[in-house]
């Protein structure tokens, strides 16, 4: 542990902060003052109603509220945020009607565009007759296989604004993948992109559109997004077959109308990774949504009016949708497509110094590949408007923190931030108003009664155990797709702990109040009977300069389990018995001698989801040759054959 926190906030930039003014208000209507971010945890935790209500009011959403009660408080699930409310999710991100930017776009391929807030507005009203005129009312699904593009959450905003049912992934899934998660909610609009590039590379969707289009009979419109210049030949070959241009050149811009409904409103369809099996199809409410990532940019990010948000995602990820709701905070969105190492590796930072990004979201992996690029924007690039980064996707390591602050800005508030696609948020994140502290994430978020609990369900301090939330919050899933009874939902997040959200990842409190998550608690490994997550593993080995990365599985093996790690190696360099040696010490003076691997094995590369997380139980399961459920969640399925049947195992 270090001695000192790696950052501090200025105390006029703390007293600046959108946290501090909420603060004071929080405490002029309890009658309490409240004198810290850890005072108004208390209170938002104490008084969920008058917190949630708070932060409608604060950040200014539109809507009819009704009743700020929490309706069955006590029943998770079943509690009931905001039960008369009525909103729009659309109408609450199309809050500026002028001139500037509202989202800048960059491609691979030198593409550039950019929307400004009242052609975003002109092309959501034509987007919005063309759906009516298509037949999307109230409940319908609209389903997109879309890079991250301007038309790409115009097309989202309209979508919503009727009151139908947004739902996304990238264009690189493969057939399969897309028909796991589409064919299951039955959407009456397919939307596609003919194409797309990736690390140098020209991608044709044509033959995939063709067999995906056949097997999708519920669409009634099949709309082709040009993106390679395929989309006049191609439209024309699918059933009910129109392209981008063609489906809304009959309507011109007029007043945008937004259709209000309740809270919990279903407005989004995203998908468990679906490795071990087919996806679920988990429904997120318009209000919750809203109302979470209003409280995140604005009270854990310090987002504010102007600000330029960027954050290195895909539409198949819940940090697409994250991003996008930064609209309604009325900042600029930069979006990019593309590798983030072409054409060359600076390419992110290039951006942020070109648009004068505030915020620069990405994933713990970019920096660890940046870090060992040896990349050091600090020396060249202007990075003078960054304020804040915000790393997800898997644990951000403390050599990463170290990184961040010696190589790309010494005074940048950097946020570890963790949730999921289960509640489209963060259940642990920043806090700009408080120190940094090397390798822990900061907080638990404000409304989030988050905890680590033992495996007997006791709360725990300073020792590993499983992240629970105790009390409900508004984007708590509003059901999961063709779960009529609910019991896949519960099963899902409440078997284990009754009553309790039960999050599925091994943390640890620190004594500085922070969160340390160690992975996830199906990746644990259990040598000898001890939990050890996988994180203390990796960050210890991905410090050694000839390790690019690694992944640790248990396996089975005489009525006990050992430790596997499979480690990707920098050309040209050997596993050899040197290299081993010192990936044991490393490991054994970093973090224990029981995390010490049995087995070292180099690879070629490793398994990993569509959103960039490594799969360690597709691996597992292949090492036990166990077939994988669903290999089409994968981004590259063809790594798996790497550790089937390895001879280095068989002792």
């Amino acid at each position: 542990m270090t001695a000192a926190p790696l950052w501090t906030p200025s105390a006029a930039r703390v007293a600046a902060t959108q946290t501090v003014a909420l603060m004071q208000q929080a405490g002029a209507r309890s009658g309490t003052p409240l004198a810290s971010y850890r005072d108004l945890h208390a209170w938002s935790l104490a008084e969920p109603a008058a917190f949630w209500e708070l932060v409608w009011d604060f950040c200014g959403v539109i809507g009819e509220k009704g009743s700020s009660e929490v309706r069955d408080a006590g029943r998770m699930p079943g509690a009931k945020f905001f039960p008369e409310a009525r909103l729009n999710f659309a109408e609450n991100l199309l809050r500026r009607n002028d001139a500037g930017p509202a989202m800048i776009f960059r491609g691979e391929d030198k593409a550039e565009s950019t929307l400004t807030w009242a052609e975003l507005g002109a092309l959501v009203s034509r987007l919005q007759q063309a759906l009516q005129a298509a037949g999307v009312g109230v409940g319908d699904r609209v389903a997109a296989m879309l890079p991250n593009l301007p038309e790409t959450i115009a097309l989202m905003l309209a979508v919503t604004s009727l009151g139908g049912i947004w739902s996304s992934c990238s264009p690189d899934f493969g057939e399969r993948g897309v028909l796991d998660r589409f064919g299951q909610i039955e959407p009456t609009v397919f939307v596609a992109v003919d194409g797309y590039w990736y690390n140098g590379k020209r991608i044709d969707n044509a033959e995939k559109l063709t067999a995906i289009t056949a097997q999708l009979p519920s669409v009634r419109t099949n709309v082709v997004v040009s993106y390679l210049g395929e989309a006049e030949r191609l439209a024309p070959s699918l059933p009910h077959g129109v392209t981008w241009d063609a489906f809304i050149a009959p309507f011109k811009p007029t007043k945008l109308k937004f259709t209000r409904l309740p809270f919990d409103q279903p407005a989004f369809i995203l998908y468990s990774s679906g490795t071990t099996g087919v996806p679920k199809c988990i429904v997120h409410g318009a209000g919750g949504t809203l109302l979470q990532h209003l409280k995140e940019h604005r009270l854990q990010c310090d987002v504010r009016a102007g600000d330029r948000m960027f954050y290195f995602t895909t539409c198949g990820w819940m940090m697409w949708n994250w991003l996008v709701s930064g609209l309604a905070s009325k900042a600029t969105l930069i979006l990019f497509d593309g590798s983030p190492f072409a054409p060359a590796p600076n390419v992110l930072w290039d951006l942020a110094q070109e648009q004068k990004v505030t915020l620069f979201g990405t994933s713990a992996k970019y920096i660890d590949a940046c870090k060992k690029a040896d990349l050091a924007p600090v020396r060249t690039h202007d990075l003078a408007a960054l304020r804040a980064i915000t790393s997800t996707g898997s644990p951000l390591a403390a050599e990463s923190f170290d990184y961040v602050y010696a190589a790309v800005k010494p005074d940048v508030h950097l946020a570890s931030i963790s949730g999921g696609t289960d509640i489209v948020s963060c259940f642990v994140l920043g806090d700009p108003t408080s120190p940094v502290w090397r390798g822990e994430i900061q907080a638990a978020g404000l409304g989030m009664a988050v905890d680590v609990w033992s495996e007997e369900g006791k709360p725990v301090r300073q020792e590993k155990g499983e992240l629970v939330c105790t009390q409900p919050f508004p984007s708590m899933p509003v059901r999961f797709w063709n779960d009529p009874d609910g019991r896949k939902y519960r099963a899902a997040y409440f078997e284990r702990f009754p009553g309790v959200w039960h999050h599925g990842d091994f943390a640890e409190w620190t004594e500085h109040g922070g969160i340390i998550i160690h992975g996830r608690s199906d990746a644990t490994l259990n040598p000898g009977g001890v939990r050890i997550g996988t994180a203390e593993i990796y960050a210890q080995v991905e410090q050694i300069p000839e390790v690019l990365e690694a992944v640790a599985v248990g396996q089975d093996i005489a009525g006990d389990v050992r430790i596997i790690l499979f480690v990707r190696l920098k050309d040209g360099v050997t596993l050899d018995d040197a290299l081993r040696e010192t990936i044991k010490r490393k490991i054994r003076a970093g973090a224990s001698p029981r995390h010490v691997s049995a087995k070292n094995v180099a690879t070629a590369d490793i398994p990993r989801t569509k959103s960039g997380k490594i799969t360690e139980l597709a691996i597992r399961d292949i090492v036990h040759g166990r077939a994988v459920k669903n290999t089409e969640a994968l981004a590259n399925p063809e790594a798996l054959a790497l550790y089937r049947d390895l001879p280095e195992l068989r002792t």
